[in-house]
């Protein structure tokens, strides 16, 4: 038997690799290990956050040559959207022209595509004139509008198609000085984009009477979402709230119909270090958060990756990192692990040097997860200008981003402690539609003969439902729960499930996440 499994084994792989094309686990319900809203109750387990690995083939976006639109920054302030088979991005170009008289203007929106995610293209658009000739990929938006940042997204809830596509941009505005404010597009291509407000831009920037929100500085696009019918976006700003924070806080703002936009806003993430305030005019120093958070949305939770700047007096000392964050309610976003790097800053002399930048560019490809990440390093600001930026992936197993382990550290000497004490957990509990029942998957690694994980479906009271118990011995990232019984009654409207670690090797169990497939 034992010799027929190993035989069997590189079948079933292939198996786990194809139920996960086939499985969109952005249409499921999925608790996350570290998700602990999801994942409330846990007994004799810790959670092991990862970090994702660069891909090989960095920077797969570069900057053009001497002349064209992205001649001096390929800023991955965009996003990435894959569809009908094809990966779309958008993206901030920065030209080389140092005479220009309109710096906003310099700032362009383009677009790239890829039929693998890996190797792209900047298709000739013939759209928008630059130097002369339309042999470019820069979007058409109307005007000469500088984008500081952007963020896209396809909208099929939109009963318009010629809103199938919407964008938020950074732009700016004069007030004293030049500030930074809100631009919204709707495209019904994503090539050709029309403002939601007739406006058009004076040397790249939107006049003070025709913003859409209050006259203040604010950094607008660092993610773009829907969730429970509004449209949010995430921002930096510095400005006080109802507390005075020290620095960058995301700030985020709603509309229900993509043209209007509340005044009023939520502070979503503030790190720890900055509820001390250093006091006016130290705004770069300490702690932040940089460019807010940009967002990927699961459905019924959203990952987000935001920019952990690290700050100090003056330009050449500060850096960025990324870090991880995520929300059940889409406005208040928490850290799974508190003050946890995800992704680091390059080692100088990379092309991803003293800062990283969260873009929008979230996919799930094969057995892999990949985020698309943009480069900018702050320490040249204030001098000359230099080439900056490229857009680089970042890479992890699948979905696991975290994972739940055995935790054997409560087994003390004397009766501290019995051994015989599950490693267990117990999920919140889940609405369901009357006289339906979700497939169940599991992503886990590890399990093998002597690591199972053992799962049962409860009632909202946690008492098992007969026929509902599985155990699971082989890992994969979409693992389907087949019940012990077939012939069960009608699921409850209201379930939970209980998730046990169990074997004389359950140490080597890596629990990822649990889908609910409708």
């Amino acid at each position: 038997m034992r010799w027929r499994f190993l035989l069997a084994l590189p079948m079933l792989l292939i198996g786990f690799a194809t139920a996960a094309e086939r499985f969109d686990e952005t249409k499921a319900t999925t608790l996350f290990a570290f998700d602990t809203v999801s994942i409330p109750h846990t007994q004799n387990l810790r959670l092991e956050m990862s970090q994702p690995r660069r891909h090989s083939a960095n920077p797969v976006l570069r900057r053009g040559p001497a002349g064209s639109a992205d001649a001096m920054g390929v800023q991955f302030y965009g996003s990435v959207i894959r569809e009908n088979g094809k990966f779309r991005m958008w993206y901030v170009a920065f030209d080389d022209d140092t005479d220009s008289k309109a710096p906003s203007a310099r700032w362009r929106a383009a677009y790239a595509e890829s039929d693998d995610g890996l190797t792209w293209r900047k298709p000739s658009l013939g759209l928008v004139e630059f130097r002369g000739s339309k042999d470019n990929n820069l979007v058409d938006v109307g005007g000469d509008w500088g984008f500081v940042n952007l963020k896209v997204i396809r909208d099929d809830a939109d009963p318009d198609p010629s809103r199938r596509y919407k964008m938020t941009t950074h732009v700016y505005f004069r007030h004293h000085t030049r500030l930074g404010t809100l631009l919204p597009f709707t495209s019904p291509d994503g090539f050709t984009w029309t403002p939601v407000k007739k406006v058009k831009p004076v040397k790249g920037e939107l006049r003070k009477e025709d913003l859409l929100l209050p006259v203040v500085h604010l950094e607008p696009c660092g993610g773009f979402y829907r969730w429970d019918g509004w449209y949010y976006l995430t921002a930096q700003n510095a400005m006080p709230g109802i507390h005075h924070y020290q620095g960058r806080v995301t700030r985020i703002y709603r509309s229900a119909d993509f043209v209007n936009w509340k005044a009023t806003n939520h502070v979503g993430f503030v790190r720890a270090s900055q509820h001390e305030w250093l006091g006016a005019g130290r705004s770069r120093e300490g702690e932040q958060n940089h460019e807010g958070i940009s967002v990927w949305s699961r459905g019924n939770v959203l990952l987000g990756v935001y920019g952990r700047w690290h700050g100090a007096a003056e330009w050449k000392d500060v850096t960025v990192d990324l870090g991880l964050v995520l929300s059940n309610d889409g406005l208040a976003f928490r850290e799974p692990e508190h003050e946890w790097t995800f992704l680091p800053r390059g080692e100088d002399g990379a092309w991803d040097q003293g800062g990283v930048l969260q873009g929008q560019g979230f996919e799930n490809v094969g057995d892999e997860t990949r985020i698309y990440y943009g480069a900018w390093d702050p320490r040249g600001t204030g001098g000359p200008p230099v080439p900056r930026g490229g857009v680089g992936i970042a890479v992890l197993p699948r979905d696991r981003f975290g994972a739940l382990v055995v935790d054997e550290s409560g087994k003390g000497p004397g009766d501290y402690q019995a051994p015989e004490i599950a490693s267990e957990f117990v999920t919140e509990s889940i609405p369901l539609e009357p006289g339906t029942e979700p497939k169940v998957f599991v992503n886990a690694s590890g399990l093998g003969p002597q690591a199972t994980l053992v799962v049962e479906m409860l009632d909202h009271a946690e008492r098992r439902l007969p026929g509902r118990i599985a155990r699971i011995g082989g890992s994969g990232f979409q693992i389907p729960v087949e019940w012990a019984d077939s012939n069960q009654s009608v699921a409850p409207e209201r379930i939970k499930f209980r998730v046990a670690f169990e074997g004389a090797k359950n140490t080597a169990i890596r629990f990822h996440a649990l889908y609910l497939q409708p």
